[in-house]
Order: structure tokens, then C-alpha cells, then sequence
């Protein structure tokens, strides 16, 4: 089966063609990094111009790289939620398009559920059941995955991302957009006990995280240190802020381990790549004799393939829509609204 899927949530518009879910024939991505790095971080209203300049072609691009013709599309999936709504509303109006001028089914595709398939991508013998850690730029969560469609919440941040905090920080240190890679790198000749930085332990789920605190405590740092004309130990804060990231989330997936019995784990999201995390979850796994999946960088990022993968699953699970399908700008990975 020919998915041809589209990837418009945030500023990269992505189109790609995956195979029975699990082949990526090609995947065709139009970078909005350098549009927006002037400002500091993503203008909705830029990357949605952007998508709908990009995305016609990136679709032509996609078939004539596989040399597949229309005829040989089985159908079209499409991020439909969560995302910036602007831009998400582009790519589902182009799939719309898409599908009812083909004559195809259309396949909605939650955006978290594609970053948790970019696993199968990457690993053809991965199946559920497994526990996944999804750390993306607007979202972070402890999830179990049941079913490839059937998923429960065991934690989640209460308020900022882990994404969203590296971001942030990295632009206040003055890093290029997005932050988070660049901050990554800064912390390899850094310690990470150069800072004191929080742990939060918030609410009472033991499997819920908080990360304002600790974003508002190397702001804080930082401003400080500058009111007072004090030098930053530029590499020794970014280790410790990803130290501190790494110790909010790492103990609390080793726990989730030990209290489901799951002997497989994938990781996925753009902060799937800080070299801290992947260190840690690494090293947490091997001491319960757990399996790691770790995506490569390369399906870490928003991606299109990962939304083919995805939508696989949910056509054999009878999960379609027609024109009237919408798009959303917060929606849960379990499927309501927030």
C-alpha cells in the first residue's frame, strides 16, 4: 500500500511515500529554518505562507523520485492535529484536495502518534506492546503504546515542553535558531555542575513532569549574571540545563519500565537527539536489560515518512475521514479535543 502523506504542522513542510508502513520511498522536506532564524524562533504566520508556496511541489518531487505515477497512490494521509493552525490547515487542505482528486481514502494522522511510528521506520521489528518517551518541541510524555492505534498517557509535562525549554534558553544565551541543537553542542565541553538547576516533582502522578521551573531558573542565571557584569560559563550552563532535563525525564521512564514490565522502549521528537538524553536512557535501560529504540537524527525532526508510517496502522484500523475533516491546534493523542 502507497501512502502519500504530508507534514505541515510547525515550519517544515514535508511530503513523503511509505510503503505498507514500514518502507520510506521518499521523503521531499522544504526547510523553513532560515525564514524564521532572523526572528528568534517560528512566525505562524510566515510558515504558513511557506507551506503553501512548497507544498504542491514537494508533492510532484515525491513521485517523480520514486518514478510512481498518481495511479500507483493507495491513499493520502495528513497531519490533522496538534500543531500551529495555520499551517497545520494547509496540509489538510491539500490532502483534501488530493484525495478526493484521486479518488483515494484520506487518513488523518495525530502528529505525536507519527513521531512514535518514525520508530517503525527505523526499526522493521518493532511492534507493540512498548513504552515510548516523546520529547518534541511542543510536547513531552511517558506513553504506553498498547496497540499501534490504541495508546495510554501514563505522564505528561504540566506546562512548558522540554523542547520548548531548550529552545527558549538557547535563544536568551543568543544561539542561532533552534536553540536546542545548538545548546547540545555548547554542553559537550561544559560540566554539568557548573549550575545549581531544579529538579520539579510536580503534582501527584509520580509520572508527571514540570519544566517552567527549571526553564525560569537559567533565565534567571542569565539575567543575573548579566545585570551584574558577570561572565557566563556559556558550555557549563548548558550542561547543567541538560542535566537537569535528563534527570526529570530519565527517572521517571526508568520507573514506568520497572511498573509495566515492558522490555522495549523508543524514544521519539526532535529532543529525541540531545546527546545528554540519549546518553542517559541508554545507560537507564541497560541496567533494567531493556531494549532501546532510538530513532536516527534523520526521524528525530518533523517528517512526513513518519506520518505514512502512522497512517498505515490507522486505515487497517478503519480510522478515515471525509472532506469534513478539520484541523486542529491542540488535540490530545488519545483523540480529544483539549
Amino acid at each position: 500500500m502507497n501512502i502519500l502523506a504530508v507534514e505541515s504542522s510547525c515550519d517544515e513542510t514535508a511530503v513523503a511515500i511509505v510503503r505498507d508502513g514500514r518502507e520510506v520511498l521518499t521523503d521531499c522536506i522544504a526547510s523553513q529554518v532560515a525564514e524564521h532564524r532572523i526572528y528568534g524562533g517560528v512566525v505562524p504566520e510566515i510558515a504558513s505562507r511557506k507551506h503553501v508556496e512548497a507544498i504542491y511541489g514537494l508533492a510532484d518531487e515525491a513521485l517523480l523520485k520514486t518514478g510512481l505515477t498518481r495511479d500507483d497512490i493507495d491513499a493520502v494521509a495528513v497531519t490533522y492535529a496538534p500543531g500551529l493552525i495555520g499551517a497545520v490547515l494547509v496540509g489538510v487542505n491539500f490532502a483534501k484536495a488530493a484525495a478526493m482528486a484521486l479518488g483515494k481514502p484520506l487518513i488523518p494522522v495525530h502528529h505525536i502518534r507519527g513521531h512514535i511510528a518514525a520508530n517503525y521506520l527505523a526499526f522493521p521489528e518493532l511492534k507493540p506492546p512498548f513504552l515510548c518517551l516523546v520529547v518534541s518541541g511542543g510536547h513531552t510524555m511517558i506513553v504506553e503504546v498498547e496497540d499501534y492505534t490504541k495508546m495510554r498517557i501514563l505522564g505528561t509535562t504540566l506546562d512548558d515542553a522540554a523542547g520548548e525549554c531548550f529552545d527558549k534558553v538557547g535563544r536568551v544565551l543568543g544561539m542561532p535558531y533552534p536553540g536546542g541543537a545548538a545548546l547540545d553542542k555548547a554542553a559537550q565541553t561544559g560540566s554539568d555542575k557548573a549550575y545549581p538547576m531544579p529538579r520539579p516533582k510536580p503534582g501527584e502522578n509520580p509520572y508527571d513532569m514540570s519544566f517552567s521551573g527549571l526553564k525560569t531558573a537559567a533565565l534567571n542565571t542569565i539575567h543575573h549574571a548579566r545585570q551584574l557584569g558577570e561572565e557566563i560559563d556559556i558550555p557549563g550552563l548548558c550542561a547543567s540545563f541538560c542535566a537537569a532535563v535528563s534527570d526529570t525525564l530519565v527517572p521517571r521512564v526508568a520507573m514506568a519500565l520497572k511498573e509495566t514490565g515492558h522490555k522495549q522502549l523508543a524514544v521519539a521528537g526532535g529532543v529525541a537527539a540531545n546527546s545528554v538524553i540519549r546518553r542517559d536512557i541508554l545507560a537507564a535501560a541497560e541496567n533494567l536489560g531493556v531494549k532501546v529504540y532510538l530513532p536516527p537524527l534523520s526521524l528525530c525532526g518533523d517528517n512526513a515518512a513518519m506520518i505514512g508510517a502512522q497512517a498505515y496502522y490507522e486505515y487497517l484500523a478503519g480510522n478515515t475521514a471525509g472532506m469534513e475533516l478539520n484541523a486542529y491546534a491542540t488535540k490530545s493523542i488519545l483523540g480529544e479535543t483539549l
